[in-house]
């Protein structure tokens, strides 16, 4: 993938079933969240936005939800792993009315054939009235 231009979504991409595993079509999920029309209204929301980012490989959107103090200048995804599924493990706080919250999740991956896991804890923060990520624990 390389630089932060992420791939370009077409219209079969948004009739499908979103990345996140919410079960809605992309179009109504996360693709709206992806082309900065609507905000996630949640820590979880995002988390699942950041998700199907990783898997249509849009640098972009994991780039614009990035806290300031933690993001980095560019991000170079690796064009070999594919990301197959997300599972929500635990919630704290991150609702309508907070300022902060936690996800735990399983994020599931194919890198070069083989499958693979990666859990952790990511920590969500408003920056400017909106949701965005500030960092994790595996």
């Amino acid at each position: 993938m390389g630089r932060a231009t992420g791939r370009r979504r077409t219209d079969a991409t948004t009739a499908r079933a979103c990345p996140c595993g919410s079960g809605q079509a992309y179009a109504d999920c996360c693709a709206p969240v992806h082309a900065g029309t609507a905000q996630a209204p949640t820590a979880e929301a995002l988390m699942r936005s950041r998700f199907s980012a990783f898997a249509l490989g849009d640098a972009d959107h994991l780039l614009r939800s990035w806290h300031s103090s933690t993001r980095p200048a560019q991000l170079d995804l690796d064009p070999g792993q594919r990301w197959t599924r997300l599972e929500i493990v635990d919630t704290e706080r991150g609702g309508l009315l907070d300022n902060a919250g936690t996800v735990t999740f399983h994020a599931h991956y194919r890198d070069a054939g083989r499958p693979g896991t990666l859990t952790e804890c990511s920590r969500f923060t408003r920056e400017d009235g909106r949701w965005v990520y500030l960092d994790g624990e595996h």
